[in-house]
């Protein structure tokens, strides 16, 4: 990759690997020599997913809303892979919401998930990365986070904050040679998806992703997003007035 710490060890831990863009990312880099860590909640899951690696993949769960769970199992993964050179943090949750029957619980629970967990994690490896000499932490946001879209008002302000705290951390980080960076990615297949009873224009495989993602890390990358046609969009509509917005975004709308 294209950031790595000093000693230039090949070793990743990606955070989220249960499922879509996490675990095919996991065994994606293990066939680039790749040591890899994978961490999330359910046990079995990683370790299914171990055994399809033939043991190069090492498993650590974790529910990463636990700060203190965070800081410990961070020092485990790098005790086991001697440094960690890139962090993929990509756990994280969805769930459509409806403003007219809002749901702060459900807020809640993508706020805890998407953003603190994230928080957990910088607050546990910077310091880390800081003493082996750098390294590179991706945070998965998504196109969603570019504007506000029906349905997406909570999932997307959780991955717009992420985009901002990404922009805001990396000036000062990468001058100790932590190199921060965001993967927006549009719709992926994942479990998550499978859920959405909405068309999902532009859909790739979560392998497919995985090859973007590796491709946007390799060239040092601030943003790795995708697909393109996707991105151009969501980011033209961003900078259009906010009454050409809302006319665009009320066709947007479920009748009934």
């Amino acid at each position: 990759m294209a950031y790595s710490p000093k000693n230039a060890a090949k070793t990743a831990w990606i955070i989220g690997a249960s499922s879509g863009i996490g675990r095919a990312l996991a065994l994606r880099l293990v066939k680039d020599g790749y040591r890899v860590a994978v961490s999330a909640r359910r046990r079995e899951v990683l370790e299914a997913l171990s055994r399809e690696a033939e043991g190069q993949i090492l498993a650590f769960p974790l529910d990463i809303c636990d700060r203190d769970a965070v800081h410990r199992v961070t020092g485990e993964v790098r005790s086991a892979l001697g440094s960690i050179a890139l962090v993929v943090q990509a756990a994280g949750t969805y769930q459509r919401d409806t403003p007219s029957r809002f749901d702060a619980k459900a807020m809640r629970q993508m706020v805890d998930l998407n953003l603190m967990g994230t928080a957990h994690c910088l607050e546990a490896l910077v310091p880390l990365m800081r003493a082996d000499g750098g390294g590179q932490i991706s945070l998965v946001g998504s196109v969603s986070g570019y504007a506000g879209l029906p349905g997406g008002g909570a999932y997307g302000a959780t991955k717009s904050a992420l985009i901002t705290l990404a922009e805001a951390i990396h000036p000062e980080l990468v001058r100790h040679g932590i190199h921060v960076s965001v993967i927006n990615p549009g719709f992926v297949e994942t479990p998550l998806t499978a859920a959405n009873d909405f068309p999902m224009p532009f859909m790739i495989s979560a392998e497919n992703a995985a090859e973007r993602i590796v491709a946007g890390l390799k060239k040092g990358r601030f943003e790795i997003a995708f697909p393109k046609r996707m991105v151009f969009a969501l980011k033209l509509l961003r900078l259009l007035p906010y009454p050409l917005f809302f006319a665009l975004t009320q066709r947007m709308l479920r009748q009934g």
